[in-house]
């Protein structure tokens, strides 16, 4: 028993451990977003004759609700017509086709260049339609939108003259916003989230010459950039982390302009967010594995090196926290739990939302209303362990197919658009029962620490909350908005 109990003892700490130091690298974080806040990178004034040529990537497949929103935001772009090019890269199996064609031939008769792309199969996915549109083009530079998000009119004129600070910069991202924050609960506590991260970690690492990368949709890369790191891959899921990493550890460096704000849909479905967040944690832990030995072999100094390890493996964390949760109640039961110094985990939880306050501080004068959403966020993302654990295991060991199962997009902006009768909406999955074994299992827990360990009561409770929300909620919508 003796032995039993010092193993369990060893993998609680472990795991709090690895938490602990991850949790504990937002302090630095931190600490250089106070210090580089008032230092955004400079553009300098560029005449449209000085202005490098672009073309807009919009890989599309099945995207009926938002595809004529994209195109007419993109027509509306404010940027000389003879150094901006589009492409429509249009692998869909539904109206979405004959929608794009007819806004792609209304926009060709107003002057604008624009091009529907159509391979014969949908090899590679989005990374695959990248790379096949690539191969059309012949601009300075390329920049990609997902179907559900919609530029300003200025976005280009804002974001191109960067590009003639230095002939080093190889991306310019910007951050994204939210056109339907206020659907519903979801969707709200998305927003904190997302804006912690484009508001705080984005301008840390980039203002830091931090690895970063480009988030996938609202950036610009030069052309020479993307050739020069070997091109658009499959290989992994997160086709923007990915090629990021490679132009980085080639010397190329990034700007992020918080500033300029591109706003998108956040998944309103449950099991659609559950879907997105398991193809990102995937896709960077596969990002993990393939470039964690160039990272440490690289001539990047040690801060740079750590911090590229903690953004790959950002999901890579939720294995540990979810062994961590299971070992809770055994640990609870043999009195473990009481004798293990867990102090500095408590201590470098703090940073998270300090982090994820600051980004609310910094993007809204009503933060503080904003921020009445965390409890709701905070139940969301600790149920989404399984899910997020399975991805990152399935990462690690090549299981589960590497298969692009995208996000689908409703176009509802706000409470009250119609969601249900789509057939873009996604059925529950063996992760919701685990989710409920899961909180019947924190329910468990509960009751040991009522007789052994009192101040862990509100610890077990969140978790039989977030486990009951996730799975309830799922299954909830799928009844509430299914056929």
């Amino acid at each position: 028993m003796t032995v039993l109990i010092d193993l369990l003892g060893a993998a609680y700490m472990l795991a709090a451990t690895v938490i602990a130091l991850y949790s504990a690298s937002f302090f630095i974080l931190l600490a250089i977003y106070l210090l580089k806040r008032k230092q955004p990178p400079a553009a300098p004034d560029v005449p449209d004759d000085g202005l490098l040529s672009v073309t807009l990537q919009l890989p599309i497949y099945n995207e009926q609700h938002v595809a004529e929103r994209l195109i007419d935001a993109i027509g509306a772009l404010d940027y000389p017509r003879d150094k901006l090019c589009v492409q429509v890269l249009d692998d869909s199996t539904d109206e979405t086709t004959a929608i794009l064609r007819a806004k792609v031939d209304g926009w060709r008769t107003r002057g604008l260049d624009i091009t529907l792309l159509r391979r014969p199969e949908r090899a590679g996915y989005k990374a695959g339609a990248l790379a096949y549109g690539l191969a059309y083009c012949t601009t300075d530079c390329a920049g990609t939108f997902d179907a559900d998000f919609v530029p300003a009119p200025d976005f280009l004129r804002r974001v191109m003259p960067h590009f003639n600070a230095s002939p080093n910069v190889a991306l310019v991202q910007t951050r994204w916003a939210h056109v339907n924050v206020d659907y519903n609960l979801l969707t709200r506590a998305q927003g904190l989230a997302m804006d912690q991260h484009f508001a705080i970690e984005q301008v840390a690492r980039s203002r830091g010459d931090l690895p970063m990368s480009m988030n996938g949709t609202g950036g610009v890369w030069r052309r020479a950039a993307i050739v020069d790191a070997g091109g658009w891959s499959a290989e992994t899921l997160t086709e923007d982390l990915d090629l990021s990493y490679r132009a980085f550890l080639k010397g190329w460096r990034f700007r992020y302009i918080v500033d300029v704000s591109v706003p998108g849909e956040v998944p309103p479905q449950l099991t659609a967010y559950k879907l997105q967040q398991a193809r990102w944690a995937k896709g960077s832990t596969q990002c993990l594995a393939k470039h964690a030995g160039s990272l440490l072999r690289s001539d990047l100094t040690l801060l740079q090196k750590v911090f590229g390890l903690t953004h790959l493996g950002q999901y890579a964390i939720q294995p540990f926290v979810l062994l961590l949760f299971v070992l809770t109640p055994p640990a609870l039961a043999t009195g473990l739990l009481l004798r293990l110094p867990l102090a500095p985990l408590g201590i470098a939880s703090l940073a998270p939302p300090i982090i994820l306050a600051m980004g609310q501080i910094a993007l809204y004068p009503d933060w503080l209303r904003r921020l009445l959403y965390f409890p709701a966020l905070l139940l969301f993302n600790t149920g989404m362990m399984l899910n997020n654990s399975r991805a990152v295991i399935e990462a690690l060991t090549g299981r589960g197919g590497n298969a692009f199962k995208r996000t689908p997009k409703f176009g509802v902006v706000r409470r009250g658009d119609r969601l249900a009768g789509t057939r873009y909406l996604i059925r529950p999955d063996w992760t919701t029962t685990g989710e409920i074994a899961l909180g019947l299992y924190a329910l468990l827990g509960l009751v040991v620490a009522l007789f052994r360990a009192p101040a862990m009561i509100t610890y077990l409770l969140v978790y039989v909350a977030s486990f009951g929300v996730l799975a309830f909620g799922s299954l909830w919508q799928a009844w509430r908005y299914g056929d």
